[in-house]
């Protein structure tokens, strides 16, 4: 099934279901829906979310809770994520019939959704209101020309005697009821309005005597209940666990922080720096409902498991993105306060004793985070055999308070391979023979590619007899692949790989150089061709950046943004990565950002490169923690939760994400109703020149100049120009868009032969099309300095007027090219373009408008 077929059987004029749109924000969790279908036969529409797509199976008397009960499910065509809110009247044609959403929620499963469905067995979990729990997929062994499968319920917490008629609201049994034209169908419509419930059969420790035992801890005191945002305790870090049997050991989760309150019963689940996340992680919240607490403070660590079990944190992003469906678990190691009592001032063993009794029979989406008293250095040794990222050491007897202190220590694991030594620094200072020693790990193409620098870990003796050989002339033209700037290299001098160090380091990155590196030993056994042979995978290339904490993302700025799958190719006909993609806007990001920044954003992503399906992503999505979220209202009127960078650390997250393109729109976030540029983008038609092309931004010009209005130019990465005009005060955004639309017919009725303000294509033949649509509320245009999702990997670039007769094409820059103009260059192109007072209420007024 595809798309395709879901396009060939509607007509898109005459039915109000939603056509497939290429450019549909993606970027959340995957979702499941399930809608009721009165049709020719009344069934439910089962869907679930794989890639961009919702995969789609009819269901003719719906799910059930009886895991003995299989229903029959009848695959059809894909459907485009957005049919997921689809309700109404299909009037004609294929479908007729009455839509009412049933249900919706996120979805889950372990292993890749699509091999379980190809092998014909998907094992799945639902989060929604009515369809919860573990469901399987599995497909019959008749091939028909619609596969059949059937739908069961697994055998879990939520299974009982309650069918998908049972849990129609007032809504939907209407619907049921008119739409009643067989005896089943009226025996349907008279079914019971009461929603019946499947009990948890887990079983738990009384609320009762939890409330009575955390009153008699000690320190334990009366207090109001409350589910908004607390601080959370910190860690520092050190290099060695604490000993003796006054601290306690756990594993540090590779995860995200996850706080939660509980009020009168309402669950609230926030990140580390205050946003909600119930919505990013319903299966939690649901989870901690079914505990029925009223009140309570839990702390933990949100992580998605792997196919092995083990928390991955690459997994959690992607999933959180919607880019895989990892089950999440909430590992909980802390209950500062539970049913009425603040217990922050009770010992951490007490309140862990606690929260294990509470969490004793608690759904599998929650689990508590164990841990061993004394035996630090045991612990941690444990941590490095089973490769986890580290422990976090507590105090014993520790209350529980925010911010950062000693009472908690983290303690990350050192991993250690062999590298070839390719240069040096020089030495600075009282430092003996040369500075560091720098590393290079063997490329598939037979080189080596430059890994980072190690400059600690030496003895004065090792310094004096390696600057006698090893760190002794040299050339300063790199020997092998740089794929980062590293400004410590502009002295450095490289010589061929002749010797094998082994290094101790704390992972890799987010530039794929290793962390904190320390010498552990020359490996005079080995040569450097040796590493080409080696038993295990080279650590850079296998182990993925796990990321910082994002305490520590925000102090570090962009340089903590974790940068995962630094190899894959997004530009493939270019062999352009994301890691150079990453160097491209780092390199031109002080040029860049004052254009953007605090601005609600568009971006494409294209998270499989931009030979694989890109899309619009403009509202905020899972995972997310430096970029800035405003709450605008849509064109519909309703309100939606928009993203923008706000710096540095923002802009390298989106592209961490899977951005390519940047999108503006031409108001800031703290006045999303007042314009402050207008964008005329010049699109010539196919059989125009460029030359005409230069003419006509000249000419859009000119006659803003007669209007009194001073105006900028810059290409488009694509076949045009972009010619904006600051405005300082702004302008709402009818007044900006009835100004936009007046000046291009004017442009169209000046010159007829050589512009059009129309834009159908048919009548830009020959033409320049004066696009002024960009000029509304919502509407974007491309961002200076922002890569185009083409081959080529070209740039939107601000010129000066005066350089725009040598520029050839609109998309005369590139990825490579642009870094060096920005080097040569003196000043900004567009060098004052926020000073330039100028308004639109004199000019409406001479257009007439």
């Amino acid at each position: 099934m595809s798309l395709q077929d879901y396009r060939r059987r509607r007509n898109f004029a005459k039915t109000r279901e939603p056509a497939p749109d290429d450019s549909a924000p993606g970027g959340g969790r995957a979702i499941f829906v399930v809608q009721l279908h009165h049709a020719s036969r009344r069934h439910f529409d089962f869907r679930l979310q794989v890639g961009d797509v919702l995969r789609s199976w009819a269901v003719p008397k719906g799910p059930s809770y009886n895991p003995k009960v299989k229903r029959l499910a009848v695959e059809v065509e894909d459907h485009p994520v957005s049919y997921a809110s689809f309700e109404g009247d299909i009037e004609e044609g294929y479908g007729k019939g009455h839509v009412d959403l049933f249900d919706r929620g996120v979805w889950a499963t372990r292993g890749d959704p699509e091999a379980q469905l190809r092998k014909g067995h998907l094992e799945f979990e639902l989060f929604g209101e009515r369809l919860k729990g573990a469901w399987h997929l599995v497909r019959g062994a008749k091939k028909e020309r619609q596969p059949a499968w059937f739908l069961i319920k697994a055998e879990d917490a939520y299974a009982g005697d309650v069918e998908a008629d049972d849990l129609l609201d007032a809504k939907m049994r209407e619907s049921t009821r008119r739409a009643a034209t067989t005896p089943s169908l009226r025996a349907a419509a008279k079914k019971s309005t009461v929603r019946k419930k499947a009990p948890p059969k887990t079983r738990r420790v009384p609320l009762a005597t939890l409330t009575k035992n955390a009153a008699a801890l000690k320190g334990a005191r009366k207090a109001k209940p409350g589910n908004g945002f607390f601080a959370p305790q910190l860690a520092r870090l050190r290099e060695t666990p604490p000993q003796g049997d006054d601290w306690v050991h756990e594993v540090k989760w590779d995860g995200y922080r996850i706080l939660t309150g509980v009020a009168n019963g309402e669950v609230l689940l926030w990140s580390r720096n205050a946003l909600p996340w119930n919505d990013r992680a319903p299966e939690i919240a649901q989870a901690i409902e079914a505990l029925e607490l009223d009140s309570a403070r839990l702390d933990g660590e949100l992580i998605a498991l792997d196919t092995e079990g083990r928390s991955d944190f690459n997994a959690l992003q992607r999933t959180l993105s919607g880019e895989a469906q990892a089950p999440l678990v909430y590992m909980i190691f802390d209950m500062p306060y539970l049913q009425g009592y603040d217990l922050s001032r009770t010992s951490l063993v007490e309140r862990k004793a606690l929260l294990e009794r509470l969490l004793a029979h608690a759904p599998p989406h929650l689990s508590y985070s164990s841990h061993n008293v004394g035996d630090g250095d045991d612990v941690f040794a444990m941590a490095m055999e089973q490769e986890l990222e580290g422990i976090i050491s507590k105090r014993a007897n520790g209350a529980y308070h925010s911010g950062r202190g000693d009472d908690w220590q983290k303690i990350k694991r050192l991993e250690s391979d062999e590298f070839a030594v390719v240069g040096y620094t020089p030495a600075k200072g009282s430092r003996l023979s040369f500075g560091s020693l720098l590393l290079a790990k063997p490329d598939r193409a037979g080189g080596w590619t430059y890994v980072g620098r190690v400059g600690t870990g030496f003895t004065d003796e090792m310094l004096r007899q390696l600057g006698k050989t090893l760190a002794k002339g040299g050339t300063k033209k790199p020997t092998v692949r740089i794929g980062a700037v590293d400004p410590m290299l502009r002295g450095a001098l490289w010589v061929p790989p002749r010797v094998v160090a082994e290094v101790y380091y704390r992972g890799i990155g987010n530039k794929d150089l290793l962390r904190q590196p320390s010498l552990k030993a020359l490996r005079v056994d080995k040569s450097p061709d040796d590493l080409r042979d080696s038993d295990r995978d080279p650590p850079p290339a296998k182990k993925t950046p796990r990321g910082t904490t994002k305490a520590a993302a925000r102090a570090a700025g962009a340089d903590a943004i974790a940068i995962t799958h630094p190899d894959r190719v997004v530009f493939p006909d270019d062999g352009i990565t994301k890691q150079d993609v990453v160097a491209y806007y780092r390199a031109v990001m002080p040029w860049m950002l004052p254009d953007i920044a605090d601005r609600p954003t568009s971006t494409i992503r294209c998270p499989g490169g931009i030979g694989a399906p890109c899309f619009f992503q403009k509202h905020v999505m899972a995972g997310l923690d430096h970029v800035g979220t405003a709450k605008l209202k849509e064109e519909t009127g309703a309100a939606a939760v928009y993203l923008y960078p706000r710096d540095e650390a923002g802009l390298i997250e989106l592209v961490q994400f899977g951005a390519v393109e940047f999108h503006p729109w031409g108001s800031h976030v703290d006045a999303p109703d007042i314009a402050d540029r207008v964008v005329f983008d010049l699109d010539p038609g196919e059989d125009v020149a460029w030359p005409r092309v230069v003419a006509a931004a000249r000419k859009v010009r000119s006659l803003l100049d007669e209007l009194g209005l001073v105006s900028f130019v810059r290409t488009t990465g694509g076949k045009g120009l972009h010619v904006v005009v600051p405005l300082n005060p702004g302008a709402d955004w009818d007044t900006v868009k009835t100004f936009a639309r007046g000046f291009a017919e004017a442009m169209a009725g000046l010159h007829p032969l050589e512009f059009v303000a129309t834009a159908g294509k048919r009548f830009r033949r020959g033409k320049i099309y004066v696009d002024y649509l960009r000029n509304g509320r919502g509407a974007t245009a491309v961002a200076s300095y922002s890569l185009r999702s083409r081959p080529g990997a070209p740039v939107a670039v601000p010129l000066r007027w005066e350089e725009l007769g040598r520029i050839g094409s609109g998309d005369a820059f590139d990825l490579r090219s642009v870094p060096r103009r920005l080097a040569r260059l003196k000043k900004d192109p567009w060098e004052g373009i926020d000073k330039v007072r100028q308004d639109l209420a004199a000019v409406n007024a001479k257009l007439g408008a």
